[in-house]
């Protein structure tokens, strides 16, 4: 397991989706959870666009910002958070793998698309 300094992970807490996703991580992460802040990219809309990241992009990836202020993306997002659950640690590694990589970003890049369009929040 990686560095277990606090991470703070924005997600779109509108999604009901994202809402279960995050009660999975926080139920799989047990006590190797509290240095897992979760913030609502509505909420922490300014905090994200002192670091470049627009709305509209908080909405469309997941973005994780390290102890160091560092803020990661998307695919690495998600393995840094796997990183940090003892359980999702091979998973973590298997979607770090190049191929593996680029078609689940295809694939996430394309749910989140059809899902923010259906929500009538999609914006070009």
């Amino acid at each position: 397991m990686s560095d277990n300094a606090s991470i703070n992970v924005f997600y779109d807490a509108v999604c009901p989706i994202c809402r279960k996703d995050r009660r999975l991580f926080e139920r799989w992460a047990g006590k190797h959870g509290n240095g897992i802040n979760w913030c609502d990219v509505t909420e922490h809309q300014r905090q994200l666009r002192e670091k470049g990241v627009t709305p509209n992009a908080a909405l469309r990836s997941l973005h994780i910002e390290k102890a160091d202020g560092t803020l990661i993306e998307g695919i690495d997002a998600y393995r840094l958070l796997m990183m940090r659950i003892p359980l999702l640690v091979p998973i973590a590694w298997l979607i770090g793998l190049p191929g593996i990589k680029k078609a689940l970003r295809w694939y996430y890049d394309c749910w989140v698309k059809k899902r923010l369009k259906r929500e009538g929040r999609w914006s070009e």
